[in-house]
């Protein structure tokens, strides 16, 4: 296809420094941030032992399905603008506006929200270093990790990332061992599993409405696909990539629940506030709050770190389209877009003056309603797939030379569309998730406004 040809040239300024293991630990980066360690007992607490499990199941494999048509789209098309360029080309121009920068504020946001959950822990050891202080150091890690080679930058992901994979490994090894009653203390056993309520206590239709912070929670997975526009060689690390990112990712967070249910009596699980410390606890490890609070650290700058490098690829993508200003297609000596990188954070810092003015109404209206992107990004990126296949067929395109085909094309890609579509609607129907709907809707309709009032009459003249 001429029009592969004609993307990949216009993207390709970037230096591809990226290796198969840095893309599969910058999506890990992206994906395992405050969520799992902080928030996962509040699903347990909602959906019961067996419920959790079941959504986390559930959820993993709808990530599955996304990175299976992402792997296609990624492999023909590695490029910084990911699932922005290609819902531009194959679904409609106004779409790709509308993702790339809702999704850039869902990046940006992130960040914010990573930094506010890393100072809180510092706080509580640290609690007369202004919380200013951190930020500034935040700032200047990312800053430095961002603007260097890209390889640099997927090196260090990768080490950083590895500690929270290092650590939730090390947490269901120690919880099995007190499961077992192999740590000297009396065994747990199976006792939260099998006991009031049983798997089940709010009934199956808890575990659909799960599948809402769950969903969010896998969030992340999708980076592969801006990774891609640097890698070295994505005919070969982009399948691997998609490959092992979904399957270890899946792995983690049930494997994690499947420990943590077993620990934690579902009623006490939304109450704690790391509820992998509990773990630590209970398997009589010494220092366990403060271990685990280290690995939260890290795991949230980690996250943040990522998603400032997707962040900043995807903003210098649409500057390129002329969707933001061309300043920012501005590239460095090292090939870095200094100025995206730069924006990035500036926004990502704005959320932190957003949270401190009103954190319980316009800044949580924001993160909510950004937050809507998550399964509404899965579902064009299916959507997008379904597309490129048709039309590199109707161009004569030989399927035999792509590196990566979707799997059960056209069922599966269907299935991602309709499986994201109905989660974001039963948001309606969860009462305290209807604020993403509130604030969402609004976000979308002025994006909107921007693209068929400036952008498009602009790209007509020109």
């Amino acid at each position: 296809m001429k029009q592969l040809d004609n993307i990949l040239e216009k993207e390709s300024k970037l230096r591809r420094g990226m290796q198969a293991r840095h893309m599969f630990m910058i999506s890990i980066g992206g994906v395992i941030g405050t969520g799992l360690f902080l928030s996962s007992g509040y699903t347990v607490n909602q959906a019961g032992p067996g419920g959790a499990v079941l959504a986390y199941v559930l959820g993993g494999v709808i990530v599955a399905i996304v990175m299976m048509c992402l792997g296609e789209l990624a492999t023909a098309m590695p490029v910084a603008g990911s699932f922005k360029t290609y819902a531009q080309e194959f679904i409609s121009p106004s779409i790709g506006f509308l993702s790339a920068w809702l999704y850039w504020l869902n990046g940006a946001f992130t960040i914010g929200g990573e930094w506010i959950a890393a100072d809180i822990i510092i706080h509580q050891y640290l609690p007369h270093v202004p919380d200013v202080v951190w930020y500034a150091i935040f700032a200047a890690i990312y800053l430095a990790l961002n603007l260097t080679r890209v390889g640099v930058y997927g090196e260090s992901e990768f080490w950083f990332a590895s500690i929270k994979v290092i650590g939730i490994i090390a947490a269901c090894i120690a919880g099995v061992l007190a499961l077992f009653g192999l740590t000297g203390h009396p065994a747990i056993g199976l006792r939260n599993y099998t006991g009031q309520g049983g798997l089940f206590p709010h009934g199956l239709g808890a575990v659909f409405l799960a599948l809402v912070p769950v969903s969010f929670a896998y969030s992340g997975t999708e980076l592969i696909g801006i990774a891609a526009g640097e890698s070295k060689d994505p005919s070969k690390s982009v399948p691997r990539a998609v490959r092992t990112t979904s399957v270890r990712i899946l792995l983690f967070y049930v494997i994690s629940m499947i420990v943590l249910v077993g620990i934690i009596p579902w009623q006490k699980a939304g109450v704690n506030d790391s509820p992998f410390a509990t773990i630590f606890q209970v398997a009589g490890i010494p220092y366990a709050h403060l271990i685990m609070d280290l690995i939260v650290i890290t795991s949230a700058l980690s996250a943040g770190s990522s998603w400032t490098y997707a962040s900043s690829r995807l903003l210098w993508s649409m500057a390129l389209d002329g969707m933001a200003p061309r300043f920012l297609t501005h590239l460095s000596k090292q090939k870095v877009p200094v100025w995206s990188v730069v924006v990035t954070l500036f926004i990502g810092t704005l959320s932190l003056w957003l949270y401190d003015v009103s954190p319980n109404t316009l800044y949580l209206w924001i993160v909510s309603g950004i937050g809507l992107i998550a399964v509404l990004s899965w579902a064009i990126i299916c959507a997008s797939q379904i597309g490129f296949r048709r039309k590199y067929v109707r161009e004569g395109g030989d399927l035999s030379k792509l590196a990566y085909r979707t799997p059960g094309y056209p069922v599966v890609p269907i299935l991602g569309v309709v499986l994201n579509l109905a989660i974001a609607v039963s948001l309606l129907f969860i009462p305290g998730q209807r604020v993403a709907i509130y604030a969402g809707v609004p976000i979308i309709v002025l994006v909107l406004l921007g693209y068929y009032l400036l952008y498009k009459p602009r790209m007509a003249k020109s």
